[in-house]
């Protein structure tokens, strides 16, 4: 959240006098004089002064979801379940969004939030936030398909896409079981991958984000707020 809109909903006064108060040194987040009213602050995780006093009001939340095969990555949708359905009433927050799509009959890892700033910095391309992907692929999958994920697919049309990491983990009844690694998000990107080799993916599970693993012990369609070990993890990403 805005450091100036966290101020003025903690009663801090309105605009002017939040930013009066930035600019007499009266704010330290961390240790560190702050002097951009529009910096980006979390006090679940980072320490706020103002003017002498701590303020620990949580200003936004955050949930790792499992997300089941059917439910859309979505806040609405007319026809299906979406991830937002799954958060129990006394868990919704105002504005809590899915932070970037999943393809409906995949599952895996979700992170939702309110937080938008941290969402667009995962979500940039540029900041190659890693994405890993567990895939059931109905072929046998080589060393060869490899070589060509860490050269970067050419989608038919001629986008490229960024060199990945193919790791095969095994076989099982003549279908392959792999991990993907990607930076980048593209619209069924994993999937058109692996079409573009001649192959089709019959199964997909996102397993992290970033610094952000799945819990094992989180079932299908099962969520919990992110530890603050986690949400550690990810303050990098809160002010790049």
């Amino acid at each position: 959240m805005r450091l100036d809109k966290l101020m003025s909903i903690n009663g801090y006064g309105s605009r002017k006098q939040v930013k009066r108060l930035v600019q007499q040194k009266k704010v330290i987040i961390d240790s560190q004089v702050i002097l951009n009213e529009g910096y980006n602050v979390e006090p679940a995780i980072q320490q706020v002064l103002i003017a002498g006093k701590e303020l620990k009001e949580p200003a936004h939340v955050y949930y790792m979801l499992n997300k089941p095969n059917g439910a859309v990555s979505a806040v609405r949708d007319s026809t299906f379940q979406t991830v937002t359905d799954l958060i129990k009433q006394k868990d919704q927050a105002a504005g809590l969004f899915p932070v970037g799509r999943l393809d409906r009959d995949t599952e895996g890892l979700q992170l939702l939030t309110n937080n938008g700033q941290l969402a667009h910095q995962l979500l940039q391309p540029q900041k190659k936030v890693m994405k890993c992907y567990e895939a059931i692929v109905n072929e046998i999958v080589t060393e060869e398909d490899q070589k060509i994920f860490s050269e970067g697919i050419i989608f038919e049309g001629g986008f490229i896409c960024k060199p990945a990491k193919l790791i095969i983990k095994g076989y099982q009844e003549g279908n392959s079981i792999v991990e993907v690694s990607i930076t980048e998000g593209q619209l069924h990107q994993v999937k058109k991958m692996f079409l573009a080799v001649g192959k089709k993916v019959v199964y997909l599970k996102r397993i992290s984000m970033g610094p952000l693993f799945l819990d094992k012990k989180l079932s299908i369609g099962e969520y919990r707020p992110l530890t603050y070990t986690e949400l550690l993890s990810i303050k990098p990403y809160f002010n790049k």
